[in-house]
């Protein structure tokens, strides 16, 4: 039995309209309670973010979209189908991967293609290991997802069901990049299925074996893109939420929790309003929601670690090129160099790996009539490296240019006719602890029931909600981790 918060539960106060924010909002909704919603910015979305510049639209967070059927969900949970709020493509091919030696691979989600791919690329042989390889992921995605992802965990002996010997079986619980060599040998196939690890804050060589369940999210399952770019996500999430009752309100800065014998009765705003509560979802991250409201950081908050941050360049220009598909990832010769330099050493790459995203290609009404827009992305340490990114940010760009143009984007400056750049303070003074997007690490033990857990501790009707608390982090745990909040509240929802 999931453990759930005490009390009433009539109406329901959600801080901040990010994904998870809005995703428990439609299930509240949906099982009838009284929801409100509480946005400092003046659009929902969270780090899945507008910005709105020059003629040009960007996404200012996420650009992979994967497991749709979770938005589905959350649309579901108030009788609306998706299709009448969003347009998705599938994204073809899912990534273009680029390598040092001049060879590029496209990824595909449908497995005879990737085969076909591999086949004519790699080797004949390497195709029979890919196929072995996505029976391992497919079968990992199976045990894991309902037994250790989409549930509720209150103790390391929820785990104990049939699934975990068959993922010890498995060797989920083994390092992940052995795993992968185990079926796919060439150098090339091993880094476009293993580098979805920085998404979880820890380096292939580091990280389980269970994280390959990230890449048969994408590389297996799929990539979309929807129409108007990714934040055309939470502006549907959120409209539906309002047509079924839900209140938002944006432009609203939480500043404080009112606590009454260990109960949230209220929260108050920086322009002095108050909003009472009979319960209260999280939404913000996580460190900074015990930090800056509830006034107290239990110890395993903060023994927290962080993954690696990133730096962004976001670009409207009048250059397009013919060998960008719309996800592209320039892998440099180092691999294990550059896990090394973000995590342990704590420095700027010195050959980086980049990802560089064209949403354009898909969806030109983001950019001016025969214009393309650009998302750039640069794994970089979080705040926890000697470095002052107030001194750093400008001769960062310029050698992120640089290495854009020597990776095929050939005079890619004399192009730029807008741009923004956000490096970890920046994402720092957004919210988010260490400036790292990517939340707190997956390490072992900040992982499944060692994650911090979804209710406040020391609270009798507070629960959190996104990529600090469990599942983690990435479009698809940060959906499911708004079910399991508002499960912590209304109990199962479907």
């Amino acid at each position: 039995m999931v453990a759930r918060i005490k009390g009433p539960t009539d109406h329901v106060v959600v801080v901040g309209a990010g994904l998870a924010g809005l995703s428990a909002a439609l299930r509240l909704a949906g099982a009838g309670r009284k929801v409100t919603v509480l946005e400092r910015a003046s659009v929902p979305g969270g780090r899945n973010g507008l910005l709105n510049k020059d003629g040009y639209a960007f996404d200012t967070g996420p650009t992979v979209l994967t497991m749709p059927s979770l938005i589905q969900d959350a649309f579901s949970c108030v009788g609306e189908d998706m299709k009448d709020w969003l347009e998705l493509t599938p994204v073809k091919p899912l990534y273009r991967a680029f390598y040092h030696d001049g060879s590029i691979i496209d990824v595909h989600a449908n497995t005879e293609e990737m085969e076909a791919e591999i086949a004519k690329t790699v080797s004949p042989e390497e195709a029979l290991g890919y196929r072995r390889y996505v029976d391992f992921v497919t079968k990992l995605y199976k045990y894991e997802m309902n037994d250790f992802i989409d549930r509720n965990i209150d103790s390391p002996l929820n785990l104990l069901t049939p699934n975990l010997a068959r993922l010890v079986a498995l060797g989920g619980f083994r390092r992940l990049a052995p795993k992968v060599n185990q079926f796919l040998k060439d150098p090339r196939l091993q880094k476009v299925y293993s580098f979805q690890a920085m998404y979880a804050g820890v380096s292939p060589q580091q990280a389980l074996a269970i994280y390959a369940v990230i890449a048969y999210m994408d590389s297996v399952n799929g990539v979309f893109f929807p129409k108007g770019g990714m934040h055309a996500v939470p502006r549907a999430l959120a409209a539906a939420a309002e047509k079924h009752g839900v209140v938002f309100k944006y432009n609203t800065e939480v500043t404080g929790v009112e606590v009454v014998n260990s109960r949230a009765r209220a929260v108050t705003t920086a322009t002095g309003e108050r909003y009472e509560c009979d319960a209260l979802v999280m939404n913000p991250d996580l460190p900074v929601v015990w930090r800056d409201l509830l006034g107290k950081t239990p110890l395993n908050i903060k023994r927290l670690k962080y993954s690696p941050s990133c730096a962004t360049l976001l670009v409207g220009s009048s250059k397009k090129y013919d060998h960008a598909a719309h996800h592209n990832i320039h892998f440099g010769q180092s691999w294990d160099g550059v896990f090394d330099e973000l995590i342990n050493k704590k420095v700027l790459m010195t050959d980086p790996s980049v990802l560089v995203t064209v949403p354009s290609k898909d969806d030109p009404s983001l950019a001016p009539a025969g214009k393309e827009s650009y998302y750039i992305l640069y794994p970089t340490p979080n705040l926890d490296a000697d470095i002052d990114w107030k001194k750093q940010a400008g001769p960062y760009r310029d050698q992120m240019i640089k290495t854009l143009e020597e990776r095929g984007y050939t005079d890619f400056e004399a192009g730029i006719e807008t741009e923004v750049m956000t490096t970890p303070l920046d994402w720092q003074a957004q919210g988010m602890e260490r400036g790292a997007p990517f939340a707190s690490a997956h390490t072992f033990f900040q992982t499944g029931p060692f994650r911090p857990r979804n209710i406040a501790a020391g609270f009798e009707n507070i629960v959190f909600a996104g990529s600090g608390t469990q599942p983690g982090v990435g479009v698809p745990m940060v959906l499911i981790s708004g079910r399991l909040a508002a499960e912590r509240i209304v109990g199962p929802v479907k």
